[in-house]
């Protein structure tokens, strides 16, 4: 197995253990972000020396400074925003952009089911509702009613999604070899 491989290796270990920690107890804890975050740099260095760890360090800075609104927003938990910092520290920009983007969907195909299954329809879109009519009144800040701090409102664990999209991404990096 080449540097590269293990780099896929550890990054699905990784996400595949965070969204399993994430959907049992909705945490992704520091014990396993930083060692991941520092994991993608080293090896990273190693395969590309400077280079490598510049585009390490890239992809990390890009995830954590794409997802921080969400985070400020109380939209996206600070173990979520501090997994996919450590997957765009192992992948690096681009693949972690597809991953994220994919995690994107495969959460909003998980909010979608978990709504129909909760018979929350109508209650989902009136909170969203509720959303824009804050952006557009008040600007962008956040709700506290709709938040990941109010405990009556449905939730995604994002790691798993994460974790979905990692393993998509992985089998498709690696279908055309």
């Amino acid at each position: 197995m080449d540097l590269r491989q293990t780099i896929w290796v550890v990054t699905l270990a990784l996400t595949l253990y965070a969204g399993w920690m994430d959907w049992r107890t909705r945490r992704i804890p520091n014990w396993l972000t930083v060692p991941g975050f520092l994991a993608g740099l080293a090896l990273n260095a190693i395969l590309g020396g400077g280079q490598g760890a510049r585009l390490s360090l890239e992809g990390a800075g890009l995830a954590l400074g794409l997802l921080l609104p969400l985070v400020l927003l109380r939209g996206l938990g600070a173990g979520d925003w501090k997994l996919m910092g450590a997957v765009g520290a192992l992948l690096g920009g681009r693949s972690m952009l597809f991953v994220l983007a994919v995690s994107f969907l495969a959460s909003g195909l998980m909010g979608i089911v978990q709504i129909v299954m909760t018979k929350r329809v109508k209650k989902t879109l009136w909170n969203v509702a509720a959303l824009v009519k804050g952006f557009v009144t008040f600007g962008i800040r956040p709700n506290p009613e709709i938040s990941l701090d109010n405990p009556m409102l449905l939730k995604q664990p994002f790691g798993a999604a994460v974790a979905a999209a990692t393993m998509l991404s992985f089998a498709l990096a690696h279908w055309r070899r």
